[in-house]
């Protein structure tokens, strides 16, 4: 599946839907999704978590077929739910398709550009779209997208 097709796997996604596990809300995993839209557009800028010397095997799994692994909390985020930031579920779905299509535009003028993941350290366009694949199929699983 490619990302595009992954992105679109969204409209299946209900305000009322729960979660298969974890504690996100639909509306906190689409908010979620769009905040790593922003840090791979250099929208948001977050520091690195990951020590320098376990990067090399983080971005192994990253390029790995291997899943992100349930009840995992990002370094950046933590295991408490950050506030809503959008007014209702239906704002923020419309939030992660205008930050998905940026995303691909944004790469589409600035092909060199890399930013900072908090797990993954720099990324290019490339790992950016494999960390969004496993990142998307990761949440989608948990509300039963996929």
């Amino acid at each position: 599946m490619t990302l595009p097709e992954l992105a679109q796997r969204i409209d299946l996604l209900r305000e009322d839907t729960q979660p298969q596990w974890g504690k996100m809300t639909p509306q906190h995993m689409v908010e979620h999704l769009t905040a790593t839209l922003l840090l791979a557009t250099g929208k948001v800028t977050v520091k690195v978590y990951t020590p320098q010397n376990q990067l090399a095997q983080m971005r192994a799994f990253l390029m790995s077929d291997r899943p992100i692994p349930r009840g995992v909390v990002s370094p950046a985020v933590g295991s408490d739910l950050p506030p809503l930031k959008n007014e209702s579920f239906g704002a923020a779905i419309e939030e992660f398709r205008s930050c998905f299509e940026a995303f691909h535009s944004y790469y589409e003028v600035n092909p060199e550009a890399v930013h900072i993941n908090p797990a993954f350290g720099e990324l290019t366009y490339a790992e950016w779209q494999q960390f969004m694949k496993k990142h998307f199929t990761h949440h989608f699983e948990q509300f039963g997208l996929l």
